[in-house]
């Protein structure tokens, strides 16, 4: 199936939603990923997660290699994983567009990086709500995008971090300096009342699950309901 656009190409100065496939109905995925995909969501946001990195395990690349039949969205996809390295090779076969790692693996993220970008996907990283903005500030010359996560990692439906706002203006203004495109993700509790908190800090691709896969008036009013937040967004 043909895929929409790469990753790197979508907005970086308005908001984009990426619906976090967790919070999905996993009995009835293909409608749940057309559901998604016909309310005009950007790109899908697949948790995959080890129970070593984060106290969780999720689903790995053959469940991914299913999904792309069914969807033509970007898959963006974050490892909450130790060895990332061991098996990017297999989440680009499955037909992830774009993986993020999380600093706080065991791998050299230079090398990590590189072997991204070597199988033609995406780069992104990610930190841990105890990591400083700092940690990845280094990498932001070469990665295409930034996941602040707003929640401990490994579980869907946390309750939104508010204290983790300055460090996404921090990494904002990084990005600004660095003077290249980087995405600035932001994902946990995003929902439309969190939404503007987190564009006004300097997120603008939000990741969200219950708020879009289980709102009460479908996946097509969530999403503009989160693209109201475009009104406060600071990039």
């Amino acid at each position: 199936m043909d895929k929409q656009v790469s990753i790197k190409h979508l907005p970086y100065d308005s908001i984009t939603v990426a619906p976090s496939l967790l919070a999905a109905d996993f009995s009835r995925l293909a409608d749940e990923l057309k559901a998604v995909e016909d309310a005009g969501a950007e790109l899908l946001h697949l948790d995959i997660m080890d129970g070593h990195l984060v106290p969780n395990i999720s689903f790995g690349p053959p469940v991914i290699k299913a999904l792309r039949k069914h969807c033509r969205l970007p898959f963006d996809t974050h490892l909450m994983i130790t060895d990332p390295l061991k098996y990017l090779k297999a989440f680009a076969d499955s037909g992830s567009d774009g993986i993020t790692f999380h600093i706080e693996c065991g791998n050299d993220p230079n090398q990590v990086i590189d072997e991204i970008h070597n199988l033609g996907m995406t780069a992104g990283i990610t930190l841990k709500p105890g990591t400083p903005a700092s940690a990845v500030i280094p990498f932001l010359d070469r990665v295409d995008l930034v996941l602040v996560m707003s929640v401990e990692p490994g579980f869907g439906g946390q309750s939104f971090m508010p204290g983790m706002m300055p460090k996404v203006t921090e990494l904002r203004h990084a990005i600004r300096a660095c003077g290249r495109p980087v995405h600035l993700q932001i994902d946990g509790g995003i929902d439309e009342k969190t939404v503007f908190t987190a564009a006004e800090a300097g997120a603008a691709m939000m990741v969200a699950g219950t708020a879009v896969f289980r709102h009460p008036q479908g996946p097509a009013e969530a999403v503009r309901r989160l693209r109201a937040a475009n009104s406060v967004l600071k990039v």
